[in-house]
């Protein structure tokens, strides 16, 4: 990996690879990257097909949790989805809100985006609606969203606590967020940390889950918790692509694991207290 720039840059145009390829060869993958796996199952996307709002024209595989499940969603609530692909966690969200809310989808992707607006029209529905831009530097004025939700997103944001920065910044005071991401315990082996394909696939990109869960903290964040963690395995047919016999067998022993983790937290009130910076 070189700059940040030049990840963003190698990001969209996997992603937008992706927008074009089918949820069978991005469920097969991960994340849509790093090879095709002979191992016909989930590696980390989980079912939608029986939520209220799913589309399976923007269901593309890619996610690694059901945030929009766990997010408390209202009626009448604004929820903005990041990284909000073809539009799946968005029509979900919007079956929650109902027609008296409002959805926005932010993706950084130009194709994302195109082929999002073209389900949600579609569908008929005028209360969602798509915007690109970038996670480090939303594009919504401050204190607008009641619900933040994210499927396996941020961790391909390089600088994740600038990124959290801006869900605090627009989320409302009384608002919150429910996030579905791959976070690491334990090192993963050079040649997968090195590899772009691998850092599309949001294995390379993931942070420690400890680090991650600070980085929540240290943007102001309260009543944090864990709603649901899985383990992730990565098949033996995409591991060869990066390391040798030997060495998939070294990292299949080691304590290194990969989780798929949904976390909630609620945007926290600034304290005037000299010796809290957050309540």
């Amino acid at each position: 990996m070189e700059t940040n720039e030049q990840i963003k840059e190698m990001v969209k145009q996997k992603y937008s690879e992706i927008a074009l390829q089918d949820k069978e060869t991005n469920e097969s993958s991960c994340c849509g990257a790093g090879g095709c796996s002979s191992e016909v199952y989930n590696i980390m996307s989980e079912e939608y097909n029986e939520l209220d709002g799913y589309a399976k024209e923007a269901d593309l595989g890619l996610g690694c949790g059901l945030p929009t499940n766990f997010a408390r969603i209202k009626k009448g609530d604004t929820v903005v989805d990041l990284g909000s692909g073809a539009g799946n966690d968005c029509f979900v969200a919007r079956a929650e809100t109902g027609e008296d809310g409002r959805v926005i989808g932010i993706d950084f992707t130009e194709a994302m985006i195109e082929k999002a607006k073209k389900n949600a029209t579609q569908s008929g529905y005028e209360n969602v609606e798509f915007r690109q831009g970038d996670i480090e530097n939303i594009p919504m004025t401050a204190n607008v969203a009641d619900v933040v939700v994210s499927n396996c997103v941020m961790n391909l944001v390089p600088d994740k606590p600038k990124a959290f920065a801006e869900v605090y910044r627009i989320l409302k005071p009384t608002g919150h967020f429910s996030i579905s991401d791959i976070v690491l315990v334990g090192e993963l082996p050079e040649k997968i940390k090195n590899a772009a394909e691998m850092y599309a696939g949001c294995v390379a990109s993931a942070i420690q889950k400890e680090e991650y869960l600070n980085i929540i903290k240290e943007s102001g964040f309260k009543n944090i918790m864990l709603q649901k963690e899985k383990a992730i395995i990565i098949p033996d047919d995409i591991l060869r692509n990066y390391l040798n016999k030997d060495e998939i067998e070294t990292y299949k022993n080691s304590d290194t694991k990969i989780f798929s983790i949904t976390v909630f937290a609620e945007k926290g009130e600034k304290c005037c207290s000299p010796n809290e910076q957050y309540c």
